[in-house]
C-alpha cells in the first residue's frame, strides 16, 4: 500500500522585535526568550525558530509550528495555545505575517515523494524558503489530463534537484492564498537555479501570485533567539 502524506497543520509566523524590547536588560530578554519558547512549545508538537533579518527588513524571526490533525478541534486548540503563549509579550514583539495550511495527499502523484519535508524531523536544513501561492481560474477550469501533463513536467524538474525538499500546504477557504509552498535546502544558489528553471514550464502561465517570498536561516531555537540578546 503506497504511503500517503498524513494530515498535519503547519503555521508560519514572522515576528519583529519592537523598540520596547530593546529597553529590556540582557537578563530580561533572556527570561522573555525562555518563557515565550516554553509557551510556544506547549502549543505544538514541533516548533522551530529561524533567523529572518537581514534577509528581509520587516521581520526578525520566523516561528514554524507543526502538529498532527487528529480531531476537528485541533486547529482551534493550537490557535488558543499560540495566542496564550504570545499575548503576554505583544508589547515586545509584533507579528508581521501569519501563513498556515494543511497537508494532504497530492492528486498528481500516487506515492509520497522522497523529497517531501517532514515537519516533525529533528534535523533541519540550513535554509528555508516559504511563500503563498495562487493559481489562475483557468487552471481549475482546465481538464484533469492537461493539468496532469503540466504537473508531470514540474515534478520531473524537481526530481533533478534531489537535495532540495518541499512541503505543500493547502489553504483553500481559510486564508487568502490557496497554497503555501515551503522548501528546505543546503544551497541557496542551487535553489535559485531550480526556481529559474521552473519559470520556463508551461504551467507557469497559470500562476497568479507566488509572492512575497520569505527566506530564513535555521539555528536551534535558543541560538536563534540569542542573536537578539
Amino acid at each position: 500500500m503506497p504511503e500517503e502524506t498524513p494530515k498535519t497543520l503547519s503555521h508560519f509566523a514572522l515576528f519583529a522585535f519592537k523598540d520596547a524590547y530593546w529597553s529590556l536588560s540582557t537578563d530580561e530578554r533572556a527570561k522573555f526568550h525562555r518563557n515565550w519558547l516554553t509557551g510556544l512549545r506547549a502549543a505544538a508538537q514541533k516548533v522551530d525558530v529561524y533567523q529572518v533579518f537581514p534577509a528581509e527588513d520587516r521581520a526578525d524571526i520566523l516561528v514554524w509550528s507543526a502538529l498532527p490533525m487528529i480531531e476537528n478541534c485541533d486547529t482551534a486548540t493550537f490557535f488558543e495555545r499560540f495566542a496564550r503563549a504570545t499575548n503576554p509579550y505583544r508589547g515586545y514583539v509584533q507579528i508581521t505575517t501569519s501563513l498556515w495550511g494543511y497537508t494532504r495527499p497530492s492528486q498528481y502523484t500516487r506515492t509520497r515523494s522522497m523529497q517531501e519535508i517532514d515537519p516533525f524531523a529533528e534535523e533541519r536544513k540550513p535554509y528555508l524558503v516559504m511563500y503563498p501561492f495562487v493559481k489562475t481560474t483557468d487552471w481549475y477550469l482546465m481538464g484533469r489530463e492537461a493539468r496532469q501533463g503540466m504537473m508531470n513536467e514540474h515534478i520531473r524538474i524537481g526530481k533533478q534537484y534531489e537535495d532540495i525538499t518541499q512541503l505543500l500546504l493547502y489553504s483553500f477557504g481559510v486564508q487568502d492564498q490557496e497554497f503555501i509552498v515551503v522548501y528546505e535546502t543546503d544551497d541557496l544558489p542551487h535553489f535559485s537555479d531550480l526556481v529559474n528553471e521552473l519559470r520556463s514550464v508551461d504551467g507557469r502561465r497559470y500562476t497568479l501570485r507566488d509572492t512575497p517570498l520569505h527566506t530564513a536561516i535555521y539555528h536551534p531555537a535558543e541560538e536563534t533567539l540569542a542573536l537578539w540578546r
